[in-house]
């Protein structure tokens, strides 16, 4: 009984998924709430669409996301980027959307915007992005998913790129994830297994500025929404389990056109000063709840101190062993927790390399933002 209630009856929904849709166009809009979870709903289009400013804008209710107050509860959605729908397939798409408010400004949660204006102020610094995004799959019971009910699995060793039954959990979600990626046109560059069992991690990138934001939010919507079918619900919570179990994060590389030329180790040593003087601003940005994973342990560095060094999984910035040896390339910043948001992360990476810019401030944050509600952390009641 209870797993009908949780998961799709998809054999039954498969001959309604093969109706002719009349030349009509499925789009979902996808945006991000208060609580750094998404959110979407469908809209009807008479067309195919071809380019991102035929899409009509929309809006929602804010006050239902907290994202407005219930006397002025519009909030409006302009989409940015769409892809190809992997669920419903044919001409329908995903769409992406920042939110605004009534008088013309961004919403207080739209933290996309600012970023943008940063991006395209250094656009021919040519910012290149990729980010690891590791996450962790529970039953409905909230409890990590293939572990013992009344305990605890085996300790971290064999579940790291694990091949085999009781390596590793839910191999089909993963598989699914990566192929509707790929349909959508997400560069999805890989995935694996992670240290602790139902932990995985996947790749996006290398994306130019901006896009790198808008795939990986993208494909964590498509990561919810294909768990949703098996009945899993999906956690970015940084340190999901406490005690000696790996935390969660989302490893940023980085890289300019500087860095990548001849000789790009001297910009990449500059960027590890100027990233040494701002350690509070960006860990203030880079998700909720990271000194519980931050500790110095289990591949971490300290919450409150910068270091950075060749091949050391254990620094707040690795440089990787082959970039030292070339003498170009890019850096690893491994502090972002896994429910970081991407264009702050992004985002404050540029300003703090490249400098601030008027109208723009990636270090700002929401005082009133509520925690992560969406982010699941299990409480420990189990022998």
């Amino acid at each position: 009984m209870a797993d009908s209630v949780v998961t799709s009856n998809t054999a039954t929904l498969e001959k309604y998924m093969k109706l002719d849709q009349k030349g009509c166009v499925i789009a979902e809009y996808v945006w991000i709430d208060s609580a750094g979870g998404l959110r979407s709903k469908s809209k009807t289009l008479t067309k195919k669409v071809t380019d991102v400013s035929e899409l009509p804008e929309w809006n929602f209710d804010g006050s239902s996301t907290a994202q407005a107050p219930g006397d002025n509860s519009d909030v409006y959605l302009r989409p940015v980027a769409y892809y190809p729908d992997p669920i419903r397939l044919g001409d329908n798409i995903l769409v992406m959307c920042e939110t605004w408010m009534s008088d013309g400004k961004p919403n207080a949660y739209n933290f996309r915007h600012d970023a943008a204006v940063v991006m395209e102020a250094h656009k021919d610094e040519e910012y290149w992005f990729g980010l690891e995004q590791e996450y962790t799959l529970l039953g409905f019971d909230g409890w990590p998913y293939g572990w013992p009910k009344n305990g605890f699995p085996a300790p971290q060793g064999p579940y790291y790129c694990g091949v085999g039954t009781g390596k590793v959990m839910c191999r089909d979600i993963v598989e699914a994830h990566y192929k509707a990626c790929l349909y959508a046109g997400i560069q999805i560059s890989g995935t694996n297994a992670e240290v602790m069992p139902a932990q995985w991690e996947y790749q996006v990138g290398p994306c130019l500025g901006i896009n790198l934001g808008d795939q990986l939010w993208m494909s964590r919507f498509l990561l919810h929404r294909i768990s949703e079918e098996f009945g899993v619900k999906v956690t970015f919570s940084p340190k999901p389990i406490p005690g000696d179990w790996n935390g969660a994060g989302l490893h940023t590389n980085v890289s300019t056109k500087t860095m990548r030329e001849e000789g790009g180790i001297k910009a990449i040593e500059a960027a590890m000063e100027k990233l040494s003087t701002r350690q509070a601003e960006h860990m203030e940005v880079y998700g909720s709840d990271n000194h519980l994973r931050m500790t110095g342990k289990h591949e971490t560095a300290s919450y409150e101190k910068f270091t950075w060094g060749v091949a050391n999984r254990g620094a707040s910035v690795r440089i990787n062993r082959a970039v030292a040896e070339e003498g170009k390339g890019y850096f690893e910043d491994r502090r972002p927790a896994s429910n970081a948001d991407p264009y702050q992360v992004t985002g404050i990476v540029v300003e703090t390399i490249s400098g601030k810019v008027e109208g723009a401030d990636m270090s700002k944050k929401v005082a009133e933002n509520p925690p992560h509600s969406t982010e699941t952390v299990v409480e420990i009641s189990k022998p």
